[in-house]
């Protein structure tokens, strides 16, 4: 029964009504009490967690736990990309010239997703990479390079799920979801990274302070379990030969290199 109703609160569209009574719900004192049972049915891993489970006080503050200081560890390698988030690698592939990318058989525009004609260019042939996170995952997302922001955008209003499903059977659901983007500037050259809300408004807090981005240290974080697109320009990142797809992940461990 509770399984059923988690994955209700996980799969619902973002209606307008829909969101606003799940959004209250998992900010509610109330939400409390499910929090035992929804870290056991999501096999949380407690050890890791900086605070016990009696300690959260809603659902919404489980949802952006923190974790003990040594918990991950980064890959400090010079040139080395680490994974922004605890997550499923779901799809890497090309920036086609036509700005397109291939997800779950179905077609997306980098152009649509940016919402920038100016910035696209820099991106075509280029690599994308998708990263899933499920409710299950740790919400932080820390910056996978070393580098300064120049841009920081916002674009699109409701927020649909995009778990494999949502990205299959979904209406453009990368490019059109709520979406905060960072824009990194790399001794190599830049990336791109898109945040996208999977439900409700406006899920996604940015943590950094300033125009600096170190690799490893938190930059945001997302209210519900979302997705993380990042985009490399062409010719200056080469995949780690370990990832394939799909792939568990953890926040620091190494996806690539930038090369110049």
């Amino acid at each position: 029964m509770l399984q059923t109703f988690y994955r209700l609160l996980i799969e619902l569209t973002n209606g307008r009504w829909t969101s606003s009574i799940l959004k209250r719900f998992a900010r509610a004192r109330v939400s409390r009490f499910v929090v035992p049972s929804f870290a056991k049915i999501y096999h949380l891993n407690q050890e890791e967690m900086e605070k016990s489970l009696s300690e959260f006080p809603t659902l919404h503050d489980l949802f952006i736990r923190t974790l003990k200081k040594d918990a991950r560890e980064i890959d400090k390698n010079y040139d080395s990309v680490v994974s922004p988030v605890d997550a499923v690698i779901e799809d890497i592939g090309l920036i086609r010239e036509t700005s397109e990318i291939i997800v779950k058989e179905k077609t997306y525009s980098i152009e649509e997703m940016l919402g920038n004609r100016e910035l696209l260019t820099k991106y075509l042939n280029g690599t994308y990479m998708i990263l899933y996170l499920s409710p299950s995952h740790y919400h932080r997302i820390h910056s996978p390079v070393d580098g300064i922001v120049t841009k920081q955008w916002t674009l699109g209003k409701k927020s649909y799920p995009v778990n494999k499903w949502g990205l299959k059977y979904g209406v453009r659901t990368l490019s059109k979801n709520y979406r905060v983007m960072t824009e990194v500037q790399t001794e190599y050259g830049h990336v791109a990274i898109v945040k996208v809300g999977a439900m409700f408004v406006n899920s996604i807090e940015t943590t950094h302070k300033g125009t600096e981005l170190e690799k490893g240290r938190e930059m945001a974080y997302f209210s519900f379990g979302s997705t993380v697109v990042l985009l490399f320009e062409k010719d200056i990142f080469q995949i780690d030969a370990t990832i394939n797809t799909p792939k568990e992940i953890k926040v620091g461990e190494k996806i690539g290199i930038l090369k110049k």
